[in-house]
């Protein structure tokens, strides 16, 4: 038996291929000089471990550049189409399910509308599993290629729970399974949406065998604005997300902060208005109950019948624009109360960067961005004040799909590429598209 503490050899190997395609991913196309440059591995390990992600298909050459003097030096990158990726965003009023390759391209997308049922739990894994086997139909593409389905959903994701099997290919055995999605172990309190302890890892287990990774769903768009977005190169930051509700992911130095049970970041649920607005969570005076889409829509009480929280919102905002007074005192409003709550995040957490993001975010945020600094300046202690920039996310409204699927490929590259293992489906009750 290996020593508690002691790295094998294979632990050794699967640490430097992750090293290595973690840099070709994020930084990508290198060359093999480059590589050694940055990792400090030795020139021997980076052609022994290069040579194997080759053999794998994993990377790719891509060209040449030239050297000083010597042969010109190979590119490589992460080969994009060696394996697919599967996001989902649980919304407010619709499911989506999207395709990736590894360099995040959208191959298909299957947007499916919730019905009078709402957020019933069951009808919402029907529509994840019909939207998987949509697009894996509609691509022709293999199960076998497919690293896995992050879920990104409103609420607290109690991760891997005992009983629930299914967690991330290799994650145990690397000690960060719940850290990575709790597969079919994942359980979810989302109590804005009526779920009390839903297991939805679990009823997603029965309609498929790929490998499951839920999150919330402010956690997965922190990941991607993170990783590929506004919040790139910072170390402390917060990632808002603004749709419908409100929610927030905490990154401190580096790493999502979760807290005890995994339920930081509910930053719409902070108290703006002692004995306030009755907010969705049944408690009153939530940030959440202010500028939240819905709320703001229910506020004003102008917006098109029929037309859904979108239609209200543009609205609104051409309301607004056009000088209504209503519309303008409301907006206004809307951006004193956020920019007094990111004061409260610069005070609470010091961030160097505040990423508002989420698809109201997005749609108000040229509006609203200018009073939402100026009440942040006003509220905020001035010294930490002074060193956080608040920015708008680059990656759109479909950023909760995106880094819904970089959950599975976190744990991909923190395997150092190893395809998962596949779960036992039961196929009974599985959707035509999915089963044997």
């Amino acid at each position: 038996m290996t020593a508690r503490g002691k790295k094998t050899v294979r632990d050794l190997r699967r640490g430097s291929r992750s090293t290595l395609l973690r840099r070709l991913y994020f930084d990508g196309p290198l060359s093999r000089q480059e590589l050694g440059s940055i990792t400090g591995l030795s020139g021997g390990s980076i052609s022994n471990v290069t040579g194997e992600l080759l053999a794998d298909g994993l990377i790719e050459e891509c060209g040449s550049v030239e050297s000083d003097g010597g042969r010109p030096r190979i590119l490589l990158r992460v080969a994009a189409g060696r394996a697919h990726l599967v996001g989902v965003d649980v919304g407010e009023t619709q499911v989506r399910v999207a395709l990736f390759d590894l360099a995040r391209t959208e191959l298909a997308a299957s947007d499916r509308p919730l019905d009078d049922r709402g957020h019933d739990a069951g009808h919402v894994a029907e529509l994840i599993l019909a939207g998987l086997a949509e697009v894996l139909e509609r691509t022709g593409t293999d199960p076998g290629t497919v690293l896995g389905v992050g879920v990104g959903v409103p609420g607290i994701v109690e991760q891997g729970v005992v009983g629930g099997g299914g967690v991330g290919r290799g994650a145990v055995e690397r000690g960060i399974g719940p850290d990575l999605g709790g597969g079919a172990g994942a359980v979810v309190h989302g109590q804005t949406v009526g779920w009390d302890a839903v297991p939805l890892g679990r009823m997603l287990r029965a309609g498929t065998d790929l490998p499951l990774f839920v999150d919330n769903g402010a956690k997965t768009l922190g990941q991607a604005e993170m990783w590929f977005g506004a919040g790139r190169g910072a170390r402390h930051a917060v990632v808002a997300l603004f749709g419908s509700g409100v929610g927030a992911c905490v990154i401190a130095d580096g790493a999502r902060f979760r807290g005890a049970t995994s339920s930081a970041g509910e930053w719409g649920h902070t108290k703006v208005h002692v004995g306030g607005r009755r907010c969705r969570c049944g408690a009153r005076g939530c940030l959440e109950a202010y500028v939240g889409a819905e709320a703001l829509v229910a506020r004003w009480g102008a917006a098109p019948t029929g037309g859904g929280e979108k239609a209200g919102l543009a609205a609104l905002l051409a309301a607004a624009g056009a000088g209504d007074p209503a519309a303008v005192a409301l907006l206004d409003e809307a951006a004193e109360y956020l920019g007094a709550a990111i004061a409260d995040l610069v005070n609470l957490f010091n961030p160097e960067r505040i990423v508002i993001g989420g698809w109201a975010g997005l749609l108000l945020g040229p509006r609203l961005l200018p009073g939402i600094r100026a009440a942040a300046t006003e509220y905020a202690l001035r010294f930490p004040r002074e060193q956080t920039e608040i920015v708008l996310g680059t990656l759109g409204p479909a950023a909760v799909t995106v880094g819904a699927a970089t959950l599975p490929l976190s744990d991909f590259l923190d395997s150092g590429g190893e395809f998962p293992r596949r779960a036992e489906a039961d196929a009974a009750v599985a959707p035509a598209g999915l089963r044997a």
